[in-house]
């Protein structure tokens, strides 16, 4: 369709209209929906918002629905314009507000989605809609305007969002609230700006509305940490989303300052105190009024203080071994471990790695009321109403071991240790498995075998190991392909044995490739699963640790013993259609 002379708004009845003339819906179908009236929230929809709430059949295609993206996809190709699909974390949103106001925006339904050298896209949700065109043009200097039709409900959500994002940023670095906690003390890269003294205050409400808006907006995209990094001028904010780092934001650096005041506050932190590193946690809600867990960690670096907050998902306590990837024979390895009465197990793994998800999961599942299950943590990672959990604290010499010791007391049947970093927690730890308690607990090492050895290193001795380790799991998370678009893709026989020698594995027939949509953000990835490798402590490797088996001992034998390393976890995972090679190589070690 030719663009109009005339600018227009379309209304429900035209598109039913045209949908009729097109044989999509039904006359019945035109009639109901042009007759049902409108409730006082439905006045403010968009025309293809009311048509998708009846969930027409589309009479046009085989099983197909009318569904909103459909219709908008519909009026897209009918007005002759590109699909645009906004993705936050793609579009920079101080320069796109900088383009029009919000009013201007607001009143004509368009929004900047992308500021080009030579061109400004301009999405909008009403194509045939053009009298804006000449009064934009006027403020674009010479840039070209390149119309693309959006989402409505998409449009209407992030014109609110970036706005009010621009509006509270501008808002604070306006503030006259004068600096009392936000100076850059411990800062050796700071410039002196002569004469500037007014900082952004910590509880000014433009700086509120900021870290509001940075910490919905973290659980809406599943992220599962924050960080935010100062440099000279301004601070970077990165979100981490299915183990890999996304660029969302740069803050100037009063205001990012500001923000990490803020954040300290509600973290119950020193906020004068910039020289030390230091640590908290908050609780908050998502969107769908969840109770989240935020736990806090600043570092001083030469720009000043680093701030990364790891989110907890409240979901994790709920989640199954069949979704956290642990099924088949790793599943009932793992479930006769845990059943032991008394015992170590160790789950080790880099940090990242699933090992709290794991943990957590498993004491759940152990958790009945016939048993006093009781962890020791640094810190507590998520607050759980079936455990009894305890804080380290080593202000107050209440080290892992001193926690171990405390726990003996409360007559334990499970003991959770959050890690296990020295000689005095390894050997706590062990004195509490030798007396009839099964502990839980996590090492940072490669893989499975690596964890006996380096219990050894700690100092403690092989008979002890060999009497208390009941076994090891090793994992790491890789992502998940995205099942809305994963292809089907090529494996060279090269790299596949590279993955599996020297099991030399078969090659699967067909794997899969990611291709990236609108649910994967075009990364192809959606979601995470864990790679896992489960050694019991058999009666050989006992036997071999109190003869003073090296490592390269101990993993031969639990080799012989049937034990499947991580690489052939990931290439299980990639012969099912899960994942790719490319992610098991990026996380799984090869040597």
């Amino acid at each position: 369709m030719n663009k109009p002379t005339v600018s227009y708004r379309i209304d429900t009845r035209w598109c039913l209209d045209e949908l009729l003339k097109e044989g999509r819906i039904s006359q019945r179908d035109a009639n109901l929906a042009g007759t049902t009236p409108r409730s006082r929230e439905q006045l403010h929809w968009h025309p293809l918002q009311m048509i998708a709430q009846f969930d027409f059949v589309d009479l046009g295609k085989l099983d197909g629905k009318l569904t909103l993206d459909v219709l908008v996809s519909w009026l897209a190709e009918k007005a002759g314009q590109p699909l645009f699909h906004i993705d936050p974390l793609k579009i920079n949103a101080a320069i796109v507000t900088s383009v029009m106001s919000y009013p201007f925006a607001e009143r004509h339904g368009i929004l900047a989605v992308q500021v080009l050298k030579d061109e400004v896209v301009i999405a909008s949700a009403q194509p045939f809609h053009n009298e804006w065109e000449e009064n934009l043009k006027h403020t674009l200097k010479g840039k070209s305007i390149k119309r693309v039709m959006v989402n409505p409900a998409a449009l209407h959500r992030y014109s609110i969002e970036f706005y009010k994002l621009a509006r509270a940023i501008e808002g604070a670095n306006n503030s006259d609230a004068v600096a009392g906690n936000v100076n850059r003390v411990g800062n050796f890269e700071q410039l002196l700006d002569l004469g500037t003294n007014q900082n952004p205050d910590a509880n000014d409400q433009h700086v509120v509305n900021i870290v509001d808006w940075l910490l919905q907006y973290a659980f809406d995209q599943r992220a599962s940490d924050i960080h935010l990094e100062p440099r000279r001028d301004s601070g970077r904010v990165r979100f981490r989303i299915d183990g890999v780092l996304h660029n969302i934001y740069e803050f100037p650096g009063l205001i990012m300052n500001a923000v990490l005041s803020r954040i300290k506050i509600l973290g119950r932190m020193n906020v004068a105190e910039k020289r030390k590193p230091q640590d908290g946690r908050l609780k908050t809600r998502s969107p769908k009024g969840q109770e989240i867990e935020l736990r806090l960690a600043t570092l001083p670096t030469v720009f000043g203080e680093k701030l990364v907050m790891r989110i907890f998902d409240p979901d994790v306590l709920v989640r199954g071994f069949k979704d956290l990837g642990l099924v088949g024979s790793d599943f009932e390895k793992w479930q006769k471990m845990v059943k032991h009465p008394n015992g170590i197990i160790l789950v080790t793994g880099p940090t990242g790695s699933g090992k709290t998800t794991t943990l957590y999961s498993t004491l759940k599942q152990l958790a009945t009321d016939e048993v006093n299950v009781c962890t020791v943590e640094d810190p507590i990672e998520m607050v759980e109403p079936s455990f009894n959990q305890m804080q380290v604290h080593h202000g107050i010499d209440l080290s892992f071991a001193e926690g171990i010791r405390a726990l003996m007391r409360q007559d334990p049947d499970i003991i959770m240790v959050g890690e296990v970093r020295d000689y005095d927690t390894a050997d706590m730890a062990i004195q509490a498995a030798l007396t009839g308690h099964l502990v839980l607990t996590t090492l940072h090492t490669n893989d499975a075998p690596s964890s006996i050895t380096r219990l050894i290193d700690l100092g403690v001795a092989p008979f002890l190991i060999t009497a208390t380790v009941v076994g090891v799991m090793a994992q790491r998370l890789v992502r998940t392909l995205c099942p809305h678009c994963k292809i089907e893709g090529e494996c060279s026989e090269a790299a596949w044995l590279e993955l599996t020698q020297p099991w030399k594995a078969a090659m699967p027939s067909k794997i899969c490739a990611p291709k990236g949509c609108l649910e994967c953000r075009d990364t192809g990835y959606l979601g995470r699963l864990g790679l896992y490798e489960i050694m019991p402590m058999s009666n050989e490797i006992k036997r071999i640790l109190n003869d003073n088996a090296s490592l390269n001992d101990v993993k031969k034998q639990a080799y012989r013993d049937g034990l499947l390393p991580l690489r052939l976890a990931g290439a299980q995972k990639i012969a099912q259609g899960l994942t790719t090679m490319e992610e098991v190589l990026r996380v799984v070690p090869l040597n």
